[in-house]
């Protein structure tokens, strides 16, 4: 398990994380969602034990995670910026990481490296971008490790590598009981893939909770009445957003709320549906974010 215990991490006067706290569980594909900047990387590497923790700690095992050698035997970490030493190929690195992790399996390594089509004894450094962040997630597997931390990982991949990684993810985790954790800016990326997900928002995490319970507390109400509405007509009723555009309003609620609910009814709409939201109206909801008038944006 790798649990988050009130971490934050300072850049001098800059917090970067403020007191973020969840835990992942074995067997279990967590995802870290935020916009670019909102402190996923820094989280990720605090997780990894680059970064001491100013407060807090990341423990796997119940282990600091920091300057933690027998930890990082266990654990792969996957960064969004890539580096490979000069004139290595995937041949030369997979000898590397089996003299590091005790797992290493070079079988699984030659399977990836024919699933992905790439040519082992070739220098990574020639290869596209694609194929290096191919190349990375192949080594990983192959490192078989207990608890993997991936930031911006399908960065790059085109939409069939993108799925075939995905499919190995699950598979790698249901057979070896694997903690991962992996970050991305683009929601539909880990819709279908995470069994959790949190989201970073404002140095803190606004959001953790199970897939299933994103849609499920959720609701939005589209409501058509026959004269023109605004926001007085609904003073009295709770709700997470208002959406009204002449004669149609779309209500959006955040619990199972049927008392509020019910209210709507008593402004006497012609019409009236009730949604789910899927998960990325889910977090445009949560996400604090400017409104902005974009027709007004060039005007003279």
């Amino acid at each position: 398990m790798i649990e988050f215990k009130n971490v934050t991490k300072k850049f001098g006067d800059f917090t970067a994380v403020n007191n973020i706290s969840f835990k992942v569980e074995p067997s279990s594909i967590y995802g870290l969602i935020g916009y670019n900047g909102a402190g996923k990387t820094t989280l990720l590497k605090t997780a990894a034990g680059i970064y001491r923790a100013e407060e807090g700690s990341v423990e796997m095992d119940g282990q600091n995670t920091f300057d933690n050698p027998h930890i990082r035997k266990d654990m792969f970490y996957i960064p969004d910026d890539l580096y490979f030493p000069m004139n290595s190929s995937i041949k030369s690195m997979a000898k590397f990481y089996s003299g590091y992790y005790p797992n290493f399996s070079m079988k699984t390594l030659e399977n990836l490296a024919e699933v992905f089509s790439l040519d082992t004894k070739k220098k990574i450094r020639g290869f596209s971008k694609g194929m290096q962040r191919q190349t990375e997630i192949i080594l990983a597997l192959a490192s078989r490790p207990r608890f993997m931390l991936l930031d911006e990982t399908f960065d790059g991949l085109d939409p069939q590598k993108k799925e075939i990684t995905k499919k190995l993810f699950v598979e790698y985790v249901a057979e070896t009981e694997c903690s991962l954790i992996i970050s991305s800016h683009n929601l539909p990326e880990l819709s279908d893939l995470c069994d959790n997900v949190g989201l970073i928002n404002g140095k803190n995490l606004t959001m953790d909770c199970s897939v299933y319970d994103i849609s499920s507390n959720y609701s939005k109400v589209r409501l058509i009445f026959s004269r023109d509405i605004t926001e007085a007509d609904f003073k009295d009723i709770s709700y997470k957003s208002l959406e009204i555009d002449g004669k149609v309003a779309t209500v959006i609620f955040d619990k199972d709320n049927k008392e509020e609910k019910a209210k709507l009814n008593a402004l006497l709409p012609i019409a009236i549906d009730e949604y789910q939201l899927t998960m990325e109206e889910v977090f445009l909801n949560e996400m604090e974010d400017k409104k902005y008038d974009v027709t007004k944006i060039f005007e003279k």
